[in-house]
């Protein structure tokens, strides 16, 4: 049969990367007819994020080659103890939550042949992206790739809502590591999960009419309060307050239309596809796939395979 990676759901999940049954990792190789082949990892996200993860693959790669191990794991989780007293402000409790605290279904959604998420992968050329750029840019305010393809994605969901006043979440993976350097430069190698995903919300009539300017702003300012030093030592110490109760990002906890359309964006940019190499040749491709079946989209941009 053809490869088709344009449809992961069809051509990857169960094909070229096994069914994690149990355990934290699982791991295929897959020769094919043309002479090549095909490395699939399942990792379990409750111990480590696509840092870690990209983290462990290169490590692999370099030990296959005999080469000395770049980057060797830190896993001292007293780099994240809590501070006492524990201090957090609202926002804690605005992006997360108790798992006791998710509502209860009441039975009334679609059917899952109806609502069911397809997962696909789709190349966007580096024009497209320069002037989604240049959109999104306004006086003096000059919007990154990530961010202006973010709220170009945020105003795209609109014909998923229903009435115009609907609401849409756009979620922003956050990285806490540069966030929490504290000039020794241990949490580089951190391995685990150092997240956070603030979001904004906005109703279909508000992204419909505003301008990719102004959507990049609202994209921007969920940013704003995530990517500093202060927010990860609070959200430490609010899961510190919780414990030993596992919890989840509120915009997972969402219960399909009856709360709007939810969307996370997560960037994968920092993706290192030209470093796994295990010794068989350079890597032709290399991404990720989300096959977890929640109610929020999932969408991770990541590089070129072509650079």
């Amino acid at each position: 049969r053809d490869l088709n990676l344009y449809n992961p759901d069809a051509c990857v999940e169960g094909k070229l990367v096994p069914k994690k049954k149990s355990g934290t990792l699982s791991v295929q190789v897959t020769k094919l007819r043309c002479g090549g082949v095909v490395v699939g990892c399942t990792f379990d996200h409750r111990v480590a994020d696509a840092y870690s993860a990209n983290m462990f693959l290169v490590s692999w790669a370099e030990i296959a080659q005999s080469k000395p191990v770049t980057c060797v794991p830190s896993f001292r989780r007293s780099l994240l103890n809590p501070r006492h007293p524990g201090c957090f402000d609202q926002s804690a409790d605005d992006f997360f939550m108790p798992v006791s605290a998710l509502p209860l279904s009441n039975g009334s959604q679609s059917s899952a042949s109806e609502d069911r998420l397809i997962s696909r992968i789709y190349y966007v050329e580096a024009d497209q992206l320069n002037r989604l750029q240049s959109l999104a840019s306004s006086g003096k305010c000059r919007r990154t790739k990530l961010q202006a393809f973010t709220a170009f994605l945020w105003k795209v969901v609109v014909p998923a809502c229903s009435t115009s006043n609907q609401t849409c979440r756009l979620g922003i993976v956050v990285d806490g590591r540069a966030r929490l350097e504290d000039g020794r430069n241990l949490m580089a190698s951190y391995f685990g999960n150092v997240l956070s995903i603030p979001f904004g919300l906005k109703s279909y009539k508000e992204l419909k009419e505003s301008q990719l300017s102004s959507i990049a702003d609202a994209v921007h300012e969920v940013l704003e309060g995530a990517v500093n030093k202060e927010h990860f030592l609070g959200l430490i110490d609010w899961v510190e307050a919780h414990r030993p109760e596992p919890a989840l990002a509120r915009i997972y906890g969402s219960r399909g239309k009856e709360e709007g359309t939810s969307l996370v964006v997560s960037s994968g940019q920092r993706f290192p596809v030209e470093q796994m190499n295990f010794g068989w040749g350079g890597p032709a491709f290399g991404s990720y796939h989300f096959p977890w079946g929640g109610e929020a989209g999932y969408i991770m941009p990541m590089p070129s395979p072509i650079g």
